[in-house]
């Protein structure tokens, strides 16, 4: 693509003296309108120096110009730690946030391709219904009167919380606040129209129909009038039909145990009216466009040549052409916006920022190549360029050398990670990075070898006739006591195949990418269990209570309660985290602190990274958790880390580090290098190469051909995405993938990075 003309006519984003995080005093110029990727270690500050200074103060900036409307509501935002900053424009983030669960939101509405496919529905439709808003499922007049636009109802699974083979009287209720002689279980027993004594299996249809849907009707209980409500009504008022979700865990796991969805019956799941629903265009209706395939939608799109269409026809085939170009042609626009993967998300994001009309703006991506495979990322390059040729600034965060080599300019942030980093080692373009000597240059120079002596394996884990989603009846052979890696392009049935093999088995330990349930409280030391056996040293050595040393119970700060900032949660916007002015951020009382430990306060020590947490923590099993927390790449996370601040790769290595012992046999792992730099990577693999050696069975799903080619076995799902994929295409070897007379789309990216 032409790259505009030259960046100083435009000018640079001045960097001096920026210190946020482990950031030391970096000075730098970023030129505007060009495709800048900032690299290095994890933990080296790329982040603290993209995200946390350029694109915090862009926002603050912005937030500050409104402020005389917001101003006595919401707290200002902490500018960050640096010295200056110029030229500054305003700065979009397009991150891995999953992108909220309202049901309503889906990749078609997120996109604007619903609005081009309904604004053509509107115009050619048979019969004819009217205009676009008809078509939407968001509207009174489009939506399904049934599921009021949603697709699905909620049902309950009764078995969870009754046992028609008691009485009341007996607890044949299980729920939250329903013990027998609890508040709500009482409704039961006062009502004069059930016998709490008989058996709920010997209810007459009408005790049956007023014991589960009766009233809402006043009823006598005690001294005074209640409402009385049957018991699937009471349930669904107390915790499943709320406008806020339940808080407590023992509610949010009766939640999630007793609620399931079923697609409306009325609609279909297609959340519309029977009006908008059953007209079509060229034979198809609006609902079964939107459950199509993306590729497989473009194509009909491409047949639509009515003339009073063309322009809306032309916009929606360069969106879907878009998303194709990014690795997402295996979605459907009805895909619920919440069931993305974070690397998802922000592709889709991505394509709606392409067609903004936007210019002179910053855009800000962070490692979107994530779930890509090697087949993608050049394309995906092509649209960060096609932004940047629009006239804005693209600022990545990235590891993949793809990405790196093709930039107008190269950050390389180190030289190490957290305190060991925050420096900038080189500034060039991708070629120049080749010749420098950093911990960057020298790992892409290093190159891809194939594992010389894979090994053989002892026998196969066999399951057979394996069906999910777009995998059907494929059978799963996996060598025991090797490091398997499981390959194919985005959407090809990978973690498909996996997950309904392996999820639940037995002799399987599967570590995923999915949230930590926790709060803001969370941390990596609380959650893998050091943070028990830093109290305990701390109240042994100081003879005193544990409790003070935890910033949860007796010595938090009351002033922020132990979390070292105070939340202000905004309708209009992210909520703001102000630093707490009573503790000065250090989340524990004043006399907590003067306690020690090896000359270090509580505080210090959960601001201490896991790698220098080594010295501390040595021995016993607080050692061997930090040992992990190093093997799996880790070491850069401080203990006190507040866990919502970390990615889907982080987390699943923490799960990892917490939750590996000596006795699973098997162990699985999805996609584990994500947000990992090659130098990581290669010590990820030599963990991974351990448990192998131990003669455990390590099984990768992965897309990254470091893994790939230290691997003794490969499985390839392909051939394509979606309906194209599903199958096992490939088992051997690295060496018979890439030597095959007609390799897999994996096999041809994997011998051109070995072979050059």
């Amino acid at each position: 693509m032409a790259r505009p003309t030259d960046p100083d006519s435009h000018g640079h984003i001045r960097v001096r003296g920026a210190r946020v995080n482990n950031l030391k005093g970096v000075d730098v110029d970023i030129p505007k309108k060009r495709f800048s990727v900032f690299t290095g270690l994890s933990g080296s500050g790329k982040s603290s120096l993209v995200f946390g200074t350029v694109a915090a103060e862009s926002r603050r900036l912005i937030d500050e110009t409104y402020s005389s409307f917001i101003q006595g509501f919401m707290p200002s935002l902490p500018r960050p730690e640096v010295d200056r900053l110029e030229n500054l424009t305003a700065a979009i983030v397009v991150d891995q946030e999953r992108m909220g669960a309202n049901v309503r939101s889906t990749v078609g509405t997120a996109t604007d391709a619903n609005s081009y496919l309904r604004l053509l529905f509107s115009r050619l439709s048979e019969p004819h219904v009217g205009a676009s808003y008809m078509f939407s499922f968001n509207t009174p007049e489009g939506m399904c009167p049934a599921c009021e636009g949603v697709g699905a109802v909620s049902v309950l699974d009764r078995s969870v919380f009754l046992d028609t083979s008691k009485s009341l009287a007996e607890g044949a209720i299980s729920a939250p606040g329903f013990n027998v002689g609890d508040w709500h279980w009482t409704a039961y027993e006062a009502t004069p129209k059930l016998d709490v004594d008989k058996k709920i299996e010997d209810y007459s249809e009408e005790e049956w129909d007023w014991f589960m849907f009766g009233g809402p009707v006043k009823e006598k209980r005690g001294s005074s009038n209640q409402t009385y409500l049957g018991l699937e009504k009471k349930l669904r008022q107390l915790y499943l039909d709320r406008d806020t979700p339940p808080k407590q865990k023992h509610i949010l796991d009766f939640v999630e145990k007793v609620s399931a969805r079923e697609a409306c019956p009325e609609c279909g799941g297609t959340r519309l009216a029977e009006a908008p629903r059953t007209a079509t265009v060229d034979g198809r209706a609006i609902g079964e466009l939107l459950d199509l395939q993306i590729d497989e939608l473009r194509e009909w799109v491409g047949g639509i040549d009515a003339e009073q269409v063309a322009p809306t026809a032309h916009a929606l085939a360069a969106m879907l052409d878009s998303m194709i170009t990014v690795g997402l042609g295996y979605l459907s626009l009805s895909r619920a916006a919440g069931t993305l993967s974070g690397g998802e998300a922000q592709r889709v994001k991505m394509v709606k920022h392409l067609g903004s009309a936007l210019t002179d703006v910053t855009y800000v991506f962070d490692e979107p190549t994530i779930g890509l495979h090697p087949h993608d990322i050049n394309r995906l390059i092509d649209l960060l360029e096609g932004i940047r040729d629009k006239g804005n600034t693209v600022l990545v965060v990235e590891h993949k050398p793809e990405v790196i080599r093709r930039a107008d300019l190269v950050v390389d942030l180190g030289p190490g990670s957290g305190e060991h980093g925050g420096e900038i080692c080189f500034l060039g373009d991708g070629e120049e990075l080749a010749g420098a000597d950093t911990v960057t240059a020298r790992s892409l120079r290093a190159g891809l070898e194939l594992r010389e002596e894979p090994r053989l394996g002892e026998g196969e884990l066999l399951v057979e006739k394996v069906s999910r989603n777009n995998v059907h009846e494929q059978d799963l052979r996996i060598p025991r006591g090797t490091l398997t890696v499981i390959t194919g392009v985005a959407g090809s049935g990978k973690s498909s195949l996996i997950h309904a093999a392996l999820d639940g088995h037995p002799e399987a330990l599967v570590v995923d990418q999915a949230p930590i349930r926790g709060s803001r409280r969370s941390t990596p030391a609380t959650y893998t269990g050091v943070m028990d056996k830093v109290r305990q040293q701390f109240a042994k050595a100081n003879g005193v209570k544990p409790a003070l040393f935890s910033f949860n119970s007796e010595g938090a700060c009351p002033g922020c309660g132990g979390l070292g900032v105070v939340y202000t949660d905004l309708a209009m916007q992210a909520g703001v985290a102000t630093r707490c002015e009573q503790c000065e951020g250090r989340r524990f009382l004043p006399e907590v602190l003067e306690y020690q430990l090896e000359g270090r306060s509580i505080y210090d020590v959960l601001t201490t990274s896991f790698e220098a947490a080594a010295e501390l923590f040595s021995t016993g099993e607080a050692g061997k958790i930090v040992k992990r927390m190093n093997d799996v790449g880790l070491g850069y996370l401080r203990l006190g880390q507040p866990l919502n601040t970390l990615s889907g790769g982080e987390r699943q290595r923490l799960k990892l580090a917490a939750r590996l012992t000596e006795s699973e046999p098997v162990i699985v792992l999805d996609e584990p290098t994500t947000g990992l730099h090659l130098a990581d990577t290669g010590r990820l693999v030599d963990m991974m190469q351990g448990l192998a050696d131990a003669g455990r069975t390590v099984v990768a799903i992965e897309h990254n051909m470091a893994v790939m080619a230290a691997a003794d076995w490969i499985i390839d799902i392909g051939p394509g995405a979606g309906s194209r994929g599903g199958e096992v295409v490939f088992e051997g070897t690295p060496a018979a993938l890439i030597d095959a007379d007609e390799p897999t789309i994996t096999g041809e990216h994997l011998r051109a990075a070995v072979r050059g």
